[in-house]
């Protein structure tokens, strides 16, 4: 049945839309990334931070990639004042990466210059808005099974 599915036209179709909409995601990410001298790595963690402090290994596991660049990564954004660590409250022997508040403010600067799905979401429906996001959460849903 997998199989099948594989090679059925319409899955093929929206794979490689998806692999557009992806692409296009990464490339407008890393120039916002660059404008702000950071690499695409950088951002993605300073973003991921913005949303609430974490320890290294769940960084990773949330960037699929091994602690140790996560471990680098948060070194060059901690020189930059970007991100600083502190104790996890609930276990002190754990370090938190956490946004600074110029950290913060960059993460946000880097979500507002993303604007290549803006116009062409905007040309839906709240309706169809509200079914993509529906469709894409049980498919995201469906990566930890």
């Amino acid at each position: 049945m997998v199989t099948t599915a594989r090679r059925d036209p319409l899955t093929l179709e929206v794979l490689e839309l998806i692999g557009t909409v992806v692409a296009r995601y990464h490339e407008e990410y890393d120039q916002a990334a660059s404008e702000h001298s950071l690499t695409g790595a950088q951002a993605r963690v300073l973003s991921l931070l913005s949303l609430e402090p974490m320890p290294m290994r769940r960084i990773a596991q949330s960037l699929k990639c091994e602690p140790s660049n996560v471990t680098g990564i948060v070194d060059r954004l901690e020189a930059r004042g970007l991100v600083e660590r502190r104790p996890d409250p609930a276990d002190r022997r754990v370090k938190l990466a956490a946004p600074t508040e110029r950290g913060r403010a960059t993460a946000a600067l880097l979500r507002d210059s993303l604007d290549f799905a803006r116009e062409p979401l905007a040309g839906l429906s709240e309706q169809e808005r509200t079914t993509l996001r529906d469709v894409l959460r049980r498919m995201v849903d469906r990566f930890d099974d």
